[in-house]
């Protein structure tokens, strides 16, 4: 049998797995470990140990439970509340202000986290119910809501990007200040959609009354912004000894964690029931991610053992005659299909055997691939019929937010991240130049 069918055949057999309803990482490591011992006999067995191996020793996985660790803390403690609160009563005066200081909430609550669904959660349960209360209009602020949520795997510290700097051998630094000027820069399109949407039909995002906003003194005004400020405090404090050079990024994820435990101990919200779920969270979600690249590296391995990647590269460069170009357009198509019906995480775990190294052999940049995958997979993350986000938000949503609500609402936003992603093919030192600059590279 041909290396070619070899590597069909543990595609296929993969994905019928995932299709039958087994975990992704058992469904990856299944396949690889069964493919190993077929290819090699008993030997085969120690890809999945040398995978297993190589995580362990991979010392910036150590970042993950601690980013994790931070950002339940604070979520858990009621920072995020101050900070919808702050942009609440700064922002209310404005025509879809709300709207405006819900994306501002969850490039925060994305800065805490680095976790989609965490932004979806707190968008959906602190933010919705005040902006359908206030009268917005629903399909509009569920569009906001999923759209801002999109930002938690691109704006460092981004749980994916760890991920990816696993699977691709990348520096995590360098992915993750390769994220800050796409996500910055999409937040920002978010931002001119909707104050240009609520300009134009103003009953889309109306002002809070008067009398409401009479009734906030300035002095609570400033109370607020110095509450809501606490987590750009604690994201400063982590992130500029690192730019500096003076810590790792491990050193830095602890002092973000405990930079973030002291903020709630002095507020007096480090309980023991806050401190219970976030440490339970931490270990859930922790030991997720760890099974996933292990089965990741495993499959990885059996995948470069059988020479696919070359294989595949001949096929779509000599056999179908493509430029490198039209493979890396056929590559983000192929995201925007597996979304309907897979998350982010398992796209990276099952195309990034194949994908990343092709996209090293076509002469391209792994850090820029690794911000367009990012995009890429989030955008299919919210696409209909069966995007992940689609259902999530009607899990948290009132009864009067429809499933076609939801739908609808979701379609301007994915525009505007096309636009953003397009823009990011064609002039890539939108995400190079800032780990260029930092690194000197």
């Amino acid at each position: 049998m041909s290396f070619e069918m070899i590597a069909l055949l543990m595609f296929a057999s993969m994905m019928l797995m995932l299709m039958s309803g087994q975990r992704v990482f058992a469904a990856i490591g299944f396949v690889a470990v069964g493919a190993a011992m077929l290819l090699w006999g008993d030997g085969g067995v120690e890809i999945a140990f040398t995978a297993s191996m190589k995580l362990m020793k991979w010392y910036p996985l150590l970042t993950l439970p601690l980013f994790i660790y931070m950002g339940f803390i604070l979520s858990e403690s009621g920072i995020a509340d101050d900070l919808y609160k702050m942009f609440h009563v700064w922002t209310g005066g404005l025509n879809g202000g709300l709207a405006i200081g819900t994306i501002g909430l969850m490039v925060l609550i994305s800065a805490m986290n680095g976790l989609s669904v965490a932004g979806m959660a707190i968008g959906a349960t602190i933010a919705l119910p005040e902006l359908l209360k206030r009268g917005y209009d629903k399909r509009m602020i569920s569009g906001v809501i999923q759209a801002g949520s999109s930002l938690g795997i691109l704006v460092p510290p981004s749980v994916v990007l760890v991920l990816y700097a696993m699977i691709a051998r990348q520096p995590v630094g360098q992915l993750w200040l390769a994220g800050v000027i796409p996500g910055l820069m999409m937040a920002a399109m978010f931002v001119i959609y909707i104050a240009i949407r609520c300009r134009i039909n103003p009953s889309l995002g109306p002002v809070l009354s008067q009398e409401e906003r009479d009734s906030i003194t300035m002095k609570e005004k400033l109370r607020l912004l110095r509450a809501g400020m606490l987590p750009l405090v604690i994201f400063f404090v982590m992130m500029f000894p690192f730019v500096k050079g003076w810590t790792s990024l491990v050193e830095s994820s602890a002092v973000g964690a405990m930079t973030a435990t002291l903020a709630a101990l002095l507020k007096g919200r480090l309980t023991r029931k806050v401190m219970d779920t976030t440490i339970r969270e931490t270990l859930n979600i922790s030991a997720m991610f760890m099974w996933i690249i292990l089965a990741a590296l495993a499959f990885g391995a059996v995948f470069d053992g059988v020479g696919a990647v070359k294989a595949i590269k001949s096929f779509f460069l000599d056999g179908l005659g493509l430029s490198p170009w039209q493979v890396l357009i056929l590559m983000q198509v192929s995201f925007l299909l597996m979304g309907t019906f897979l998350d982010d995480t398992a796209m990276l775990v099952i195309v990034a055997p194949l994908y990343v190294p092709l996209v090293g052999s076509l002469g391209f940049d792994l850090i820029w691939y690794g911000v367009l995958y990012t995009i890429t997979s989030q955008i299919a993350y919210m696409t209909p019929p069966f995007g992940y986000n689609l259902f999530l938000m009607r899990a948290m949503a009132p009864p009067e937010i429809t499933l076609r609500d939801i739908y609808t609402s979701i379609i301007p936003f994915v525009g505007v991240m096309l636009l953003a992603l397009t823009a990011i093919i064609i002039f890539p030192q939108i995400a190079l130049w800032l780990p260029e600059l930092v690194y000197g590279k």
